[in-house]
């Protein structure tokens, strides 16, 4: 009887453990940000200065998406670098998240005026800001 008390609260504990990893997990995760512009855009430098930015405005809010989710944020940017829009394309699921990451990119306009290089009139950049797992 001893024996079976002993395989049934190993057998609870086990499960409890499975049932608590998630939560354990996305409590050990972080934001990720990442942009992507359009193809016509070559400056590394550029991109650079746009990402580290929207990077330096970000706030993380109280509520997380889960892992693997992302807010992605469309957003275009003029000639002169002022934001002509920004808009959620891609909820994460978390409105916070969501909101957080089109605050992050609206708060960090102006950017710096397009490259000469780059011909277009405006430009279209994609934030991707995801919770992932890990430090």
């Amino acid at each position: 009887m001893d024996t079976l008390f002993r395989t049934r609260r190993l057998a609870l504990v086990t499960l409890l453990a499975l049932a608590v990893a998630p939560v354990a997990l996305a409590a050990a995760g972080s934001p990720r940000l990442e942009a992507f512009f359009q193809n016509e855009l070559k400056s590394a430098d550029y991109q650079q200065k746009v990402y580290s930015r929207v990077a330096g405005k970000w706030r993380q809010p109280k509520g997380t998406p889960a892992l693997g989710k992302k807010a992605v944020v469309q957003a275009v940017i003029g000639r002169d670098g002022k934001l002509v829009s920004a808009t959620v394309s891609t909820p994460s699921g978390s409105k916070a998240w969501d909101a957080a990451a089109l605050a992050a990119v609206k708060q960090a306009a102006p950017f710096p005026a397009l490259p000469a290089s780059y011909t277009q009139s405006t430009l279209d950049a994609h934030f991707h800001v995801s919770w992932v797992a890990g430090p």
